[in-house]
């Protein structure tokens, strides 16, 4: 496994991140400045890495994948096995059941494509907040039209993983929500 981002960027450049569409620009720009919030917050190099790939496989959200879910090793080899398994809970997070519960202790986590239900440790229920918040927090900065859409909804959701969020992410959230 490689470490740092340039390898997990090649390979997103590779699955036309550069390319893609997104509320927040390109994919890829996005992606990056979800890197980018993550550091800032001292995330650790993990969560940092799953949030530049946290839509390899498409999300509830946003459905284009990079890469095949079926083939989750490629991405591992590149990323580490952490950060790929952070980026496929990511990815297979059925958003309509998980996230009300994700901040309840031994709540289940619902896996979208396989309609499985987990139970994932207090650390991994933290890293999906940060990256959800990192992921939301951008699109909420760079794109005005998202941020009177949804802000309300996305503080309220924050909100409630107040317990979850490490307090640098926490403040971004107050400064970019309130």
């Amino acid at each position: 496994m490689t470490t740092g981002p340039q390898p997990a960027i090649d390979l997103l450049v590779a699955g036309n991140a550069r390319e893609i569409e997104h509320p927040g620009g390109t994919l890829l720009a996005h992606l990056r400045r979800v890197h980018g919030l993550l550091s800032e917050w001292q995330a650790r190099p993990a969560v940092r890495l799953a949030g530049l790939c946290h839509a390899f496989y498409g999300t509830d959200g946003f459905p284009t994948a990079l890469g095949d879910v079926n083939r989750r090793d490629e991405l591992a080899a590149v990323i580490g096995d952490e950060a790929e398994h952070l980026v496929y809970l990511y990815a297979a997070c059925d958003r309509d059941f998980s996230y009300s519960r994700l901040a309840v202790d031994g709540a289940p986590y619902k896996d979208r494509f396989t309609g499985i239900e987990s139970h994932e440790t207090p650390q991994t229920r933290r890293d999906i907040a940060e990256i959800t918040a990192a992921n939301e927090l951008d699109l909420a900065q760079v794109n005005e039209d998202f941020r009177e859409a949804y802000g309300p909804a996305l503080l309220g959701l924050l909100t409630s993983w107040r317990v979850l969020l490490s307090d640098p992410a926490w403040r971004s959230v107050c400064t970019t929500l309130s």
